[in-house]
């Protein structure tokens, strides 16, 4: 069966709208999903990025038109200018890892955090915020605890993983030695899987 590796932040504006299309490009085409959130703004630094904060301004307004190009696109409302970020994405990465382990509808929690900090103004780093959207997604709320230490060390493997994979960004979908990076390559994740790219 075939494995993508998901590499995403759960403080990506463009992780969020993605949507749940990732998962159902993996239904169509019998593939698994490894979830494998990351610290983007470390990512960013370790592999020539910049954070949005430190770019030249017609890049910063650049990615705002592009967000809200996307979100016409996709149908996917969002907040332009969300009160919490960008928030610390540990705590809730953590919260997925910890999910992914127990199992679950990772994909649908996992989109969940970002819709969270991109339309619906929570802060993703409070445990509150994290404890119920574990228990509304059919997960243990006391994963935001249990998980801690294995979290941490997922964490920040997965970005080493990311490096090696060939990610620079969120969110990046890989395949064996094809990378996708960006929500808007789903329709090419989609035809590399049916064997035509």
């Amino acid at each position: 069966m075939t494995q993508i590796d998901y590499y995403f932040s759960t403080i990506s504006p463009f992780t969020y709208l993605a949507g749940n299309r990732l998962e159902e490009v993996a239904a169509k085409h019998g593939a698994t999903v490894k979830y494998k959130p990351l610290d983007i703004m470390a990512l960013f630094s370790r592999t020539g990025g910049t954070p949005p904060k430190d770019r030249h301004p017609s890049r910063q307004a650049y990615r705002l038109q592009e967000i809200r190009r996307q979100s016409a696109r996709t149908g996917l409302d969002i907040n332009m200018k969300p009160a919490f970020w960008p928030a610390n994405s540990a705590p809730s990465a953590y919260a997925i890892i910890a999910a992914q382990s127990a199992g679950g509808d990772v994909g649908a929690l996992a989109h969940a955090f970002t819709r969270a900090c991109w339309l619906e103004d929570k802060n993703i780093a409070e445990e509150e915020v994290i404890r119920s959207l574990l228990s509304e997604h059919g997960f243990d709320p006391e994963l935001v605890n249990s998980g801690l230490l294995t979290g941490a060390e997922t964490f920040t493997q997965n970005l080493e993983d990311a490096i090696e994979a060939g990610a620079f960004g969120a969110p990046t979908y890989v395949v064996g030695e094809e990378v996708f990076w960006g929500q808007d390559r789903l329709d090419d994740l989609d035809l590399h899987l049916a064997g035509k790219l």
